[in-house]
C-alpha cells in the first residue's frame, strides 16, 4: 500500500499509481451498460464488484441524478498554411454566439500567430489573437453557424483521446446517448455508460433526472505539471445549470433526497453554482474551480465516475469527494492512500481504465 504524508497530500507525485497499457479500454463496452462498476461505500470503507446496470441499486426515490449534456463535435482539423505548411487544430471553446470564433491549440504554435490565414478544406481561418501555452484565438470565415457545423461534420475528425488508438468510426461511441449542446471536445464519459433503456428504469423508480451543461475543454484533460498541485492553474471551462435543474435539486435538498452526479464535470458544474446552503443557482458562466483535497462540496452527495489518470486533475478530485464522505477533513492523506490502494487493485484484477473503461460509484 502506498503510503502518503499529510505533508506530501499536494505533492503531485502522491496522486501517481502502477498502471499495465493492457488496462486501457480501447473500446467501449457493448452493451453500454455491461461494463463493470466499483462501489466505495467510503464510510463503511467497503467495495463491491457490480456491472454497470446495476447501479438502480443504489439509487433512492427521491434521488436526482445530474447528466452533463454537452455534446462532441468533430474538434479535430488539419489543413495547410499559406506556406504550404500542415497544421492541426483541437477546437477548446467557443467565445461568440454565432460558433464561429473559438480558442484552439494549434500544432505546430511556434508557426502560426495572430495575422495568419489558415486554410482547412478550400475555406479560411484566421488567428485573431496569440493566448499561452500554445492556444490561439481564431475565427472561421463561414456566413452562419450552420454552415460551420456542415463543414466541421464533414471535415473534422473525433477528438479520441491520444491513448485510444481509433478513428472517426468511434463518432457515436464517444457520445452519450443524450447529449444535444454542441460544444465539447471530449466526451464526459462516465455518462458513456448509460443506455435509455437504463434511464428509463432509473426514472421509473423514482428518481428524476436534471441536466447541466459543461463543455469540456482544456480545464478536464490539460494535466497537472507544477509539483505542488495548489499551483496548478485550470482553464476555464463554459457551462450551465438551467432553472429546471436548479429546481429539482431544491425539492430534492428539503426533501431528504441525494444528488448524484454522473461524472467529474457534472459536479464541478454543480459546485460551481453551489451556495452556501448547499442549493444550486441557475445561470450560465465559465469555471475555472479546481477541486482537490481540502474543498468541502456543497452539493453533490454521490458520484459516478471513471478511473482516471495517473497524476490528473480528475483524480484529486475524486480523492477530495472520498475525503468528503469519510469526514476526513485533517486526515485526507488516509483516503488517496485507500483511493491508489483500490485502483491498483482495479488494475491487477484486469479491470478496464480511462474514457472507455469501467466505472466507480462512489457514496
Amino acid at each position: 500500500m502506498k503510503r502518503i504524508s499529510h505533508e506530501n497530500l499536494y505533492d503531485l507525485s502522491s496522486y501517481d499509481y502502477e498502471l499495465p497499457p493492457e488496462n486501457i479500454a480501447q473500446t467501449p463496452s457493448d452493451p453500454r451498460d455491461s461494463s463493470r462498476l466499483l462501489v466505495w461505500n467510503v464510510k463503511e470503507n467497503s467495495t463491491a464488484s457490480r456491472h454497470f446496470r446495476d447501479i438502480t441499486e443504489y439509487f433512492r426515490a427521491g434521488d436526482v441524478l445530474v447528466l452533463n449534456d454537452t455534446r462532441v463535435i468533430p474538434a479535430r482539423l488539419t489543413g495547410f498554411r499559406e506556406t504550404g505548411g500542415k497544421f492541426e487544430l483541437l477546437l477548446l471553446r467557443n467565445t461568440t454566439a454565432d460558433f464561429l470564433n473559438w480558442e484552439a491549440l494549434v500544432k505546430p504554435a511556434r508557426r502560426i500567430h495572430k495575422g495568419d490565414t489558415l486554410t482547412l478544406s478550400g475555406h479560411e481561418v484566421i488567428i485573431t489573437d496569440d493566448l499561452p501555452e500554445g492556444i490561439r484565438a481564431l475565427r472561421f470565415n463561414f456566413e452562419s453557424r450552420d454552415d460551420f457545423m456542415k463543414f466541421l461534420e464533414e471535415a473534422g475528425n473525433v477528438p479520441l483521446p491520444p491513448y485510444i488508438h481509433g478513428d472517426n468510426s468511434m463518432k457515436e461511441s464517444y457520445q452519450t446517448v443524450f447529449a444535444r449542446n454542441d460544444g465539447s471536445s471530449a466526451a464526459p464519459t462516465a455518462s458513456l455508460h448509460f443506455t435509455p433503456e437504463l434511464l428509463a428504469k432509473i426514472q421509473s423508480m423514482g428518481v428524476k433526472i436534471g441536466y447541466v451543461t459543461l463543455h469540456v475543454g482544456l480545464g478536464t484533460f490539460r494535466p497537472v505539471k507544477t509539483q505542488d498541485i495548489r499551483e496548478h492553474s485550470i482553464h476555464t471551462e463554459h457551462c450551465e445549470v438551467p432553472p429546471e435543474t436548479a429546481e429539482l435539486i431544491r425539492e430534492c435538498r428539503l426533501n431528504g433526497g441525494r444528488v448524484i452526479a454522473s461524472g467529474t464535470t457534472s459536479a464541478r458544474t454543480l459546485e460551481s453554482f453551489a451556495d452556501v446552503e448547499g442549493f444550486v443557482k441557475s445561470g450560465v458562466k465559465d469555471t475555472g474551480l479546481f477541486i482537490y483535497p481540502g474543498y468541502r462540496f456543497k452539493v453533490v452527495d454521490a458520484l459516478i465516475t471513471n478511473f482516471h489518470l495517473p497524476q490528473s486533475s480528475l483524480i484529486m478530485l475524486v480523492s477530495s469527494f472520498a475525503a468528503n464522505k469519510a469526514g476526513a477533513f485533517g486526515h485526507e492523506e488516509e483516503i488517496l492512500e485507500r483511493l491508489i490502494e483500490i485502483y491498483e487493485g482495479a488494475a491487477e484484477e484486469g479491470w478496464r481504465f480511462f474514457s472507455f473503461g469501467d466505472a466507480m460509484f462512489i457514496y
